[in-house]
C-alpha cells in the first residue's frame, strides 16, 4: 500500500500534468483585441454599451509576452496604445522589465504604444525594438517616432524577412512577410521557437489566399498558430464595405482549415477580435461553432509553454 505522501505527490502529478522536463520558455497572452480595444471608442451599440457599464469585461489590443525563464530574458510582442497595463502585467510576472519589443507592423494597435518609452513618460535607454526594414526606416525617419530613436530611448533592430534571429539561448524568432495594408510599413507575421515547440503569430493579414505561402502547412508545422480572427462574419459592419478591410473571417478559415487532421486544428487560436465580433463578447453559439470545428479562442492571461 502507497505511503499517504506518496498518493499524494502522484495526485498533483496526474492534476497538473507537470514533467520534469518542463520548458523554461513561457508565453502569455496580454491582449486579445483588435488595435482600439474592447469596448471600441465611440461605439454605444449593444456590442460595447454592457462593457462600459462593466469594466472588469474590457479587452486590450493584441500582444504576447515571451519569458525564457532560464536566462532571465523577456520580450513583449507589439507596443499598444495600453502598454501601460500589458507592461505592469508582464513586470509582475517576470519581476522585470521587458528586454525588448517585436512589432509586426505600422498599424495603430501594434506600435503607437512606443510612444511611451519617450522622454514625457518613461524615458527608457535604448530599448530594443525589432522590426523589418521598412518599418525601421519609418520609425527612423518620421516623427514623432524619430525622436525616440534620436533620444536613444529605442535602439531600432532590423530583422532580415525569413531569417532565423536568436533572442535568447532558449529563444529563436523568425519574422515572415505576410500581406496586408501596408501603407507605412510592411507587415511580419513571427514564429517563437523555444526548446521543445513553436508558436506562430500572426494576428492582421489580408486574406489567406493572397499570401504566396501556404497557411495550412504551416500551422502543421509549429504547435500553436495564433492567427486572425478580427472579423466573425461579412456583413459584420455596418455602412461599410468590408472588402476594403480584408482580413479573414474566421468563418472562412474554420472552413479553409477543418480539413486539416484534428490535431493541427487543436492548434489554432483565433485572436485580434473587433468590437463587432461575437467571439470577443464571449457569445456562446460563435464559440460552440469554433469548437465544433476542433479549434480555438485566444484568452487574455492564457499561458503557453515553449
Amino acid at each position: 500500500m502507497w505511503h499517504p505522501l506518496l498518493m499524494s505527490f502522484f495526485v498533483f502529478i496526474v492534476q497538473t500534468g507537470y514533467t520534469w522536463s518542463q520548458s523554461q520558455v513561457e508565453v502569455q497572452i496580454l491582449g486579445i483585441a483588435q488595435d482600439a480595444g474592447y469596448p471600441q471608442i465611440g461605439c454605444e451599440d449593444s456590442c460595447c454599451l454592457h462593457v462600459w457599464m462593466n469594466p472588469q469585461l474590457r479587452k486590450s489590443p493584441v500582444c504576447m509576452g515571451i519569458y525564457d525563464l532560464e536566462s532571465q530574458k523577456s520580450w513583449m510582442v507589439e507596443a499598444t496604445p495600453d502598454l501601460k497595463t500589458q507592461w505592469q502585467t508582464h513586470v509582475d510576472r517576470t519581476g522585470k522589465i521587458p528586454d525588448g519589443f517585436l512589432i509586426t507592423h505600422a498599424h495603430t494597435g501594434h506600435y503607437t504604444g512606443l510612444m511611451q518609452l519617450g522622454r514625457e513618460m518613461m524615458n527608457s535607454h535604448q530599448m530594443p525594438v525589432y522590426v523589418l526594414p521598412r518599418l525601421a526606416g519609418f520609425l527612423k525617419k518620421n516623427g514623432p517616432w524619430d525622436q525616440l530613436t534620436t533620444l536613444e530611448n529605442i535602439n531600432v533592430l532590423e530583422l532580415i524577412p525569413d531569417s532565423i534571429f536568436r533572442l535568447s539561448d532558449n529563444v529563436t524568432c523568425l519574422a515572415m512577410q505576410v500581406p496586408h495594408r501596408d501603407e507605412y510599413s510592411e507587415t511580419a507575421g513571427f514564429i517563437f521557437t523555444g526548446p521543445s515547440k513553436k508558436v506562430l503569430f500572426i494576428p492582421d493579414i489580408d486574406k489567406w489566399a493572397k499570401w504566396e505561402r501556404n497557411i495550412r502547412s504551416i500551422v502543421q508545422e509549429v504547435d500553436y498558430a495564433f492567427l486572425d480572427g478580427t472579423f466573425f462574419r461579412n456583413g459584420e459592419l455596418r455602412n461599410r464595405d468590408m472588402s476594403q478591410i480584408p482580413h479573414p473571417f474566421v468563418s472562412e478559415s474554420v472552413e479553409l482549415f477543418s480539413s486539416l487532421p484534428v490535431a493541427d486544428r487543436q492548434k489554432i487560436y483565433f485572436i485580434h477580435f473587433n468590437h463587432t465580433n461575437p467571439l470577443i463578447r464571449g457569445d456562446r453559439e460563435a464559440i460552440e461553432f469554433v469548437k465544433a470545428h476542433q479549434m480555438n479562442v485566444a484568452e487574455e492571461g492564457m499561458v503557453i509553454r515553449l
